[in-house]
């Protein structure tokens, strides 16, 4: 049995771990080192990859800046958390506000020092980085569209620095990247007709209480006719191996999300919305193992 102590030690950890989400940061370090193995560095030998300490500085910098940007974003929105999502938030008060932001500056100090090993380009990409997160949550997600917009390149921000690392300039990731832009276009415009109640009673103008829901269901829709582009190009024109079976599932899940968005009314409606793309972002991450899954293979047998 754990003592009264431990326990308390325990329920902080948790805290902190959902303060920081934590899964979201382990599946972001995998999502970038498969990207490298098998998009940005694919002639390169697996083993190089995983052993280069120049890329395990980046994905470990990337890993502290984004867990310092939930944590800043966590301290703007308290409030509003309570509000939309209020056993979760009960959850992250166990650690104070004061711990938090200590943790803040630990995260981005620690990724500067990390980015400093590889050389100073990466310091002052961090650093800009880091200053964008920050002015993002504090300002701009407030704004309607821009502060979409500036979330949705946050979020593929850290995937830019090992294009940059590897300097593979090829169309095919372009591709990549723009369907996965339109896709955290879309979960961020979903997020907004989720979280209405919170936003409107605490005056931030967002896309659904600015313009209404039914010109965000609009705009949803757009984006989502726009993710057959990308998807067209990867299956038609690119080698993406046996990754082409998920463009198309992906496709049929749009349009059952559009179906569903359609008839949402309700903050339930959209988190089961907002949970399809959840799933399409995490199985993305998955199945870029089918770009070339005989080097999977090959390290099994």
């Amino acid at each position: 049995m754990l003592s009264r102590k431990q326990k308390h030690v325990l329920l902080k950890f948790f805290s902190m771990f959902s303060v920081v989400r934590g899964y979201n940061i382990l599946v972001i370090i995998v999502a970038q080192y498969l990207a490298s193995i098998f998009i940005f560095a694919h002639n390169k030998p697996t083993k190089s990859v995983l052993l280069d300490l120049n890329l395990l500085m980046l994905v470990l910098a990337s890993a502290a800046v984004i867990a310092g940007g939930y944590i800043i974003n966590n301290f703007y929105d308290s409030e509003k958390d309570l509000i939309n999502r209020p056993n979760k938030s009960m959850l992250d008060r166990l650690v104070s506000q004061n711990t938090k932001l200590s943790l803040y500056f630990v995260l981005n100090f620690s990724a500067i020092v990390m980015a400093s090993y590889v050389s100073f380009k990466p310091v002052l990409f961090f650093s800009v980085y880091i200053f964008g997160i920050w002015f993002y949550s504090h300002k701009l997600k407030k704004m309607p569209i821009v502060g979409n917009l500036v979330s949705a390149i946050l979020t593929i921000t850290p995937f830019f620095v090992i294009f940059v690392y590897y300097k593979n300039f090829d169309n095919v990731i372009l591709m990549h990247a723009s369907f996965l832009f339109l896709i955290l276009s879309i979960r961020e415009l979903t997020k907004d007709l989720e979280n209405i109640k919170g936003d409107l009673t605490l005056n931030y103008r967002t896309i659904p209480i600015v313009y209404g829901e039914a010109t965000s269901k609009k705009m949803i829709s757009v984006l989502v006719t726009l993710t057959l582009i990308p998807s067209y190009f990867l299956i038609t024109k690119y080698n993406i191996g046996k990754m082409n079976f998920y463009f198309y599932i992906c496709e049929i899940l749009l349009i059952v999300y559009l179906f569903l968005l359609w008839k949402s009314k309700t903050k339930t409606h959209y988190l089961w919305l907002h949970n399809i793309l959840k799933f399409i972002l995490l199985a993305g991450v998955l199945s870029i193992v089918l770009i070339d899954y005989n080097v999977v293979i090959e390290r099994i047998l």
